[in-house]
């Protein structure tokens, strides 16, 4: 098992990753000392695979947990859903001293983070990821929140957890497409921090397709590394954790204008992260050739590059970068790469410039 530690004062916390990890759940909550009543949140997607093991481990560690289970997807994450979840809580008696566990990818985990930050203003929660995406990414970092129909993530909080379990055995039940998608984040760190991650996807990509145990941990360890020093310095997202968006702005306003049916979010970030190389190329002049390697990556990952948008879907689309959480005064800053492991942010971008990427 490798640890990766949070560090964030009393707030600091351990992501654990290896193989194996969900049946000692119970275990790892009661080390952390919390109240004996719990709810695990999942979807319909992993609850018949995983929540049975999750319940028993909690319940043998002398915890006494109820179960609330949500639509799988996307749009699962709204208002609407939270207010269902907040009636069954109420219901069980989960109490100040209570805490939820989310167990799923990183819709469950933003949606269960949301609601352990909302409910009695505030109780513990462990994220227990079972996506290669939100095992790298969306449950490290203490964002949580649901979407809007305006936009994806306009309704959360910065709320961290007490634990993050990456049980890396999850992977192998996850879809092809899911394990595409969460690779698109994964490239992502290689992009804005990390060159050396980068030339390691490059070279060991089949062997991650294929589930490879040792690849996995040091991607998800090495992700969760990169997170985690870039959230120690950032927590708030006021400047450096931007960067953690690279190729988000041209992804989530995708996402919303199909209305998180047609894309995954991994989907999108990577024709995101395409269009924002070739940005960054005529912005701050990123070689061509590390361009042709961004976006072979992806490409040999199995993700969409490109994608084709007719007029009133692309003013859609500005539409919805407008109303972007990194919007300043009505301009929309990106994120854009120098080179392969480092980039900057808050640049203005010209319009034409972005649908010349887009195409």
């Amino acid at each position: 098992m490798r640890t990766v530690k949070v560090p964030l004062g009393d707030r600091s916390y351990s992501i654990k990753i290896g193989g194996g990890l969900l049946p000692r759940l119970g275990n790892e909550c009661r080390r952390l000392k919390l109240g004996s009543r719990c709810a695990v949140v999942t979807d319909r997607t992993v609850g018949p695979l995983y929540a049975r093991t999750a319940l028993a481990s909690l319940r043998q560690a002398g915890f006494a947990p109820m179960e609330i289970r949500v639509p799988a997807g996307e749009t699962t994450k709204s208002l609407r859903t939270i207010h269902t979840c907040y009636d069954q809580l109420a219901r069980h008696r989960i109490e100040r001293s209570s805490f939820i566990t989310a167990l799923g990818g990183g819709v469950v985990g933003d949606m269960g983070g949301f609601l352990a930050a909302s409910y009695l203003r505030g109780i513990d929660f462990v994220q227990v990821p079972t996506t290669l995406l939100a095992q790298v990414d969306s449950s490290v970092g203490g964002k949580v929140g649901v979407n809007l129909k305006a936009g994806k993530n306009l309704v959360g909080a910065f709320y961290q957890p007490r634990l993050v379990l990456c049980d890396l055995d999850s992977l192998k039940t996850l879809p092809k497409r899911e394990l595409r998608a969460g690779l698109a984040e994964v490239i992502k760190y290689g992009i804005i921090d990390d060159a050396t991650l980068f030339r390691r996807l490059e070279r060991t990509l089949p062997e991650l397709l294929q589930l490879d145990a040792v690849g996995l941990a040091h991607i998800v360890a090495r992700s969760c590394q990169i997170k985690a020093k870039i959230v120690e310095q950032d927590e708030r997202e006021d400047g450096l954790r931007a960067i953690l968006n690279y190729g988000h702005t041209i992804g989530h306003a995708l996402e919303t204008i199909s209305r998180y049916g047609k894309y995954l979010h991994g989907e999108a970030i990577s024709i995101g992260q395409v269009a924002a190389s070739r940005i960054s190329r005529d912005v701050l002049g990123l070689g061509q050739a590390e361009v042709d390697r961004i976006e072979a990556l992806f490409a040999r990952a199995g993700l969409r590059t490109t994608v084709r948008l007719a007029t009133p879907q692309m003013a859609k689309l500005f539409a919805a970068m407008k109303l972007d959480k990194k919007v300043s005064r009505g301009k929309v800053k990106f994120v854009l790469a120098k080179k392969i492991g480092q980039v900057e942010f808050g640049i203005d971008v010209p319009r034409a410039t972005i649908k010349t990427a887009l195409k």
